[in-house]
């Protein structure tokens, strides 16, 4: 694509997704749209771009979106912060539910690793946190993240990044060259499409929101939007988690130093603004 088209092109997904296209943005459009071209029967990139400037056709925008969003993820990523949350969070969020019951928000769930992570996380606390709950909502953008976050099947790379074996063996069965998710870890996620720029005022509270490196790539102004939407969909006792060294919103406090745990710093003004 010529500078001018990836000049608009970037501004396009920007509004549309607040996707921040960084470093060499030639290389990566190209690379990332290149199976989408294939997919829409697009002869080149280049012919793809054109369709996506005349504008018109949403499903196509929506679709180069997903492509450009960043999806890299693991499991037990960052173990302090998983860490954090079986030693900390959880027992603390426990202790103020009668019913033990903990609803969940991941944020920008890419394929789920992450969503699978925080239910492992719980069914091996059985001991230490009996008759502990999670009703995990997991999102994202991207549909085909979604549907593989669903199916929960994944390759040897992708289990052996962060799962440790003793959790892949009690909750993942082997099928073939892949590893499936068991049908009672699936049953602990409900997946559902969402773009967090779509700004929406939250019909239900969650005690725990994780939204871990997705502000990094998001322009300052869809940083502000997103963040926003946090403090009216948390508990006034509900933890926020972003990717570590994210910022979250100034009525927030950081719980431990550089691992982007946060609670409300004034959660009575926050109810009420």
């Amino acid at each position: 694509m010529n500078p001018a088209d990836l000049a608009e092109l970037s501004r396009i997904v920007q509004a549309r997704a607040g996707l921040l296209l960084r470093g060499d943005k030639a290389y990566f459009v190209e690379s990332r749209l290149a199976l989408l071209a294939r997919r829409e029967n697009a002869a080149s990139v280049d012919e793809l771009g054109q369709r996506l400037l005349a504008g018109g056709d949403e499903r196509l925008l929506d679709a180069a979106c997903e492509a450009l969003a960043v999806t890299d993820t693991a499991f037990f990523r960052d173990p302090d912060v998983f860490g954090h949350l079986r030693d900390h969070t959880l027992p603390g969020l426990l202790a103020g539910r009668a019913e033990k019951l903990i609803q969940v928000w991941c944020a920008g769930c890419a394929t789920g690793q992450e969503a699978y992570s925080l239910a492992m996380l719980a069914l091996e606390s059985a001991d230490t946190m009996p008759g502990l709950r999670l009703e995990i909502v997991a999102t994202d953008l991207s549909q085909r993240a979604l549907e593989k976050a669903h199916a929960g099947i994944y390759t040897q790379f992708e289990v052996q990044r962060g799962l440790p074996i003793r959790y892949l063996l009690r909750h993942f069965e082997k099928v073939d060259e892949m590893w499936s998710a068991s049908p009672h870890l699936r049953g602990q996620i409900r997946w559902r499409r969402l773009n967090l720029m779509e700004a929406r005022r939250s019909v239900r509270r969650f005690d725990l929101i994780l939204c871990r490196n997705v502000v990094s790539y998001l322009d300052p102004a869809a940083r502000a939007v997103l963040l926003q939407q946090f403090a009216p969909a948390l508990a006034d006792d509900g933890v926020l988690v972003l990717g570590q060294n994210e910022v979250a919103p100034t009525d927030f406090r950081e719980t431990e130093a550089n691992i982007g745990v946060f609670r409300a710093s004034d959660p009575l003004k926050r109810a009420a603004a």
